[in-house]
This record gives C-alpha cells, structure tokens and sequence, in this order.
C-alpha cells in the first residue's frame, strides 16, 4: 500500500482548508498528502457564517457581507451595527472549487476514498472526522435552510436578521435566520437548539413555508438551493492516537455556545503549517479555556430553562455590538467578558454554575 508523509482524514471544510494552508505556504513541496475523503463530487452544500474578527485565505470565496443586523422576540426588535467585524457568508461551491484547482495541480497531493486504500502505520495524520459514542440525551443545533428567489425586490440587502425568535418553540429554541444576498434573492433557515430525541421538530419544510409565506409576507418565490445539518452542541470523543491531531469539529474547533467553526478552523491550519516541522511535540491548540467553562454554564442553562433562552439571547445584545461579537468569536478580554456577563440573569446562571455535572 502506499506510504504518505501527511494523511487527512475527511475533505470538507478543515481538511481541505489545512490542506490549502500547506501547499500555499510551499509545505508539500517535498512532502506527499492524501486526502481521503468519500464524497463523488464536490458542490454546494453549506453556507458558513462568522464575523470577521480575523483574516483568511478565502476572500474571493466570500458571498455577501453585511455591516447591520437585527435580532427579535415577540413584540421586540433590535437594530445593530458593526463596522469593525462585518458578518460574512462562504459559498462551498466556490470554496471546494478554489482549493480543488489548487491542490490538483501539485502531484504530491492524492485523493482517496477510503482509508484502506494507503497505509496509515508511517504518516502523520489530520483527522476531521468527529467520533459520537453517545448521541442521546445531548444538545445540537439542527436547521434546513433554503435559498428563495422572488419576482420583486422584497429584501432589504443591507441587513441581516440574526435570530427571529417570533415563532413556535415547542418546548425548546427555535428562531429562524435571514441572509438577503440581494433585493430579490435570501438564505431563510429555520434553527433548533434540542436533543433530537424525536422528529417532531423536523417538519422542516413546512416550517420555513409558513415563516416565509406568512411572516415574511412573501407569497411568490422558487427555491434555487437547499441546505440541512446538525452541528453537536457537545465535544466529539476524542481518540488520542500516536502520531494524529484532530482538526474541525473532531478537534473541538466548534464553539458550542454559537456553533461557529469555520474562522477556528482557518486559525488552527494556521498554527499547524507554522509548527509542520515539529508538529508531534506541539502543544494541542484548543479555544480557550475560559470559553469552554463560560460555554458549559450557557448550555446547562439552555438545557434547563429553554422557555427563558429567546429573552437571554436578546438581553446579550444589550451591549456594545463590538463586545457581544468579539465575545462569540473568542476574542475577548476581561472587560469585555464582564460587560456580557452583567447582561445574564446572574441568579440563574449562578444556579446552575454550582450544579454536579451529571
């Protein structure tokens, strides 16, 4: 079987972004990757959404940014804006596309269906596939989206409308989600926060007609692209092999809070093409602990009290927009941790602060 210097295990978004980061830096000039990933072709598939609080190598793959957003609750709106972090949305096609022609033009780099096509013993491997021992009884955030055109210009495509908690909550968190990518054409994406313990939360489809038809009073439209996920709210089971580093959501690159992962994941390629040289001795990079503490108090809460959440995640944006994003994307200082904090309802968190992990 054939011996590789580097295997990524898994080419969607962090094994092919890791990738990337090597052969622009000229990392695999000498070295040789495989990529083993089982998909037929590469497509769109997903939308990733962030605020840029940092750079990363695919601008050109950027769909829209916007500068204004709002979030809302029954009988309540507000209105936001940054200019500092604008909140930007990837296309995957483009993404795949851009990577793909890179990577194909440098013979040193191999892609492979499955695993037990090469040999694993002698290379170092990049794992991106996240292992679920225990699927029951935690948190996700599970969603379809659907991208709709209409006949007339009826979105404002200067603002986005973060969460719209004015919907039916069935016990859990829910809110849908509005992207106009222009005056004619949006993402509406209908967001649960649960334990998926049934499907009675995925009537998905009706959903998003009823929200689009009689809240957005949009009653002509077709549908150009459809998109469905579920992204664990809880870190994968972490396998500790000789000679491999979990990277993406197998790596703990999700904030559980938000859900966001695409910028940690362009940070962690980072840091692994800096350390390639020496990268078995590194130290494991990770979100910050003090994220994952925060993080772990925020969930117990959302687990225990649901009906409270729309009005918790409405109250955190009673802040400086600054703040409140720097704060979701992990960068933060003290100031700023406070500033969010004081905005929670302290007795509630402190409740559960001091709760036994079960």
């Amino acid at each position: 079987m054939k011996e590789f210097d580097y295997i990524i295990i898994g080419g969607g978004c962090a094994g092919l972004s890791l990738a990337y980061e090597l052969e622009i830096h000229n990392k695999l000039r000498e070295k040789t990757l495989a990529i083993v990933e089982p998909r037929l072709e590469y497509k769109r598939d997903k939308t990733w959404s962030y605020w840029k609080t940092s750079d990363h190598n695919f601008k050109d793959c950027v769909k829209k940014n916007w500068t204004n957003f709002s979030v809302n609750i029954p009988g309540k709106t507000k209105f936001l804006e940054c200019n500092e972090f604008p909140y930007e949305t990837i296309d995957s096609g483009l993404f795949y596309e851009k990577i793909n022609n890179k990577l194909n033009k440098n013979e040193n780099i191999s892609f492979y269906k499955s695993s037990d096509e090469i040999s694993l013993s002698n290379a170092f491997v990049f794992n991106s596939v996240p292992i679920f021992h225990s699927k029951q009884d935690k948190l996700w955030q599970h969603f379809k989206g659907v991208e709709i055109e209409t006949k007339k210009n009826v979105f404002d495509e200067e603002i986005i409308n973060l969460m719209d908690f004015d919907c039916d909550q069935r016990e859990s968190i829910h809110f849908f989600y509005t992207l106009p990518y222009s005056k004619n054409k949006a993402l509406v994406e209908t967001t649960w926060l649960s334990k998926m313990t049934n499907d009675s939360q995925k009537d998905y489809d009706d959903q998003l007609q009823d929200y689009i038809k009689n809240h957005l009073n949009i009653k002509d439209y077709k549908i150009n692209y459809t998109e469905e996920g579920a992204i664990p709210l809880f870190y994968p089971t972490i396998s500790k092999e000789r000679n491999t580093i979990n990277i993406g959501t197998a790596g703990g690159m999700t904030r559980l809070s938000t859900g966001y992962t695409f910028l940690n994941i362009q940070e962690h390629s980072k840091y692994i093409r800096k350390n390639i040289q020496t990268i078995p001795e590194c130290k494991k990079y990770e979100i910050n602990k003090k994220y994952k503490f925060l993080d772990k108090i925020f969930l117990r809460v959302l687990q225990n009290h649901p009906n409270k959440m729309p009005h918790i995640f409405f109250s955190l944006f009673n802040n400086s927009p600054e703040n409140v994003i720097k704060f979701l994307s992990n960068k933060s200082n003290l100031l700023q941790d406070l500033s969010i904090i004081f905005r929670m309802p302290k007795w509630l968190f402190i409740k559960e602060l001091f709760k036994n992990d079960k």
